[in-house]
């Protein structure tokens, strides 16, 4: 299985995602924007759009790097990715169906201001344009879709570790529940 950790840029999906893989027995954590930074050094040469989940083969690389990796280590594989285009999570979350994993996702919610003022803040990146750019892309795909296809985990008012007992506690009942 995979468990899919969305929301937008600085709202603490990989260290969310990192905690969520230590309190699950057997996963393993898979960052798919490592899929982006291979597509970014291989073909330089490609017109930059601003995101690489623009170029056409990101997705099914995602898809096909999941899969190739669960059939290699098993278990789960715990995902923090921001997909914040309809159609390109549709064209992911269908790939993987068609071979059979089965995904939870999760989406980390902050309200704007406090998106704001974490990513101006941050210790360790520093501000940054392009996560800002992001918070009111956010605010629109959560409106429009977003929230209505994942499971919620507001971060407003609570740090990483709350919000991956929040989600381990979710994905270990479904798994007992089976």
């Amino acid at each position: 299985m995979i468990v899919w950790v969305n929301g937008t840029h600085g709202v603490g999906k990989t260290t969310t995602s990192r905690l969520v893989q230590e309190r699950l027995p057997g996963s393993h954590l898979l960052d798919a924007e490592k899929v982006g930074e291979t597509l970014m050094d291989v073909s330089p040469s490609l017109p930059w759009t601003g995101n690489f989940q623009d170029w056409d083969p990101w997705r099914p690389l995602v898809v096909e790097t999941a899969r190739r990796v669960l059939d290699f280590a098993g278990g789960t594989l715990v995902m923090p990715m921001t997909v914040l285009v309809e159609p390109y999570w549709r064209e992911i979350s269908g790939g993987l169906a068609a071979y059979g994993i089965p995904v939870r996702h999760f989406v980390l919610h902050a309200d704007p201001e406090t998106l704001r003022h974490r990513i101006l803040h941050d210790s360790v990146l520093g501000p940054s344009t392009f996560r800002l750019e992001y918070v009111d892309r956010y605010a629109e795909a959560a409106r429009a879709w977003l929230h209505a296809e994942a499971e919620v985990v507001d971060t407003t008012a609570i740090g990483p570790s709350e919000a991956a007992d929040r989600i381990a506690a979710v994905v270990l009942a479904d798994a007992s529940a089976r």
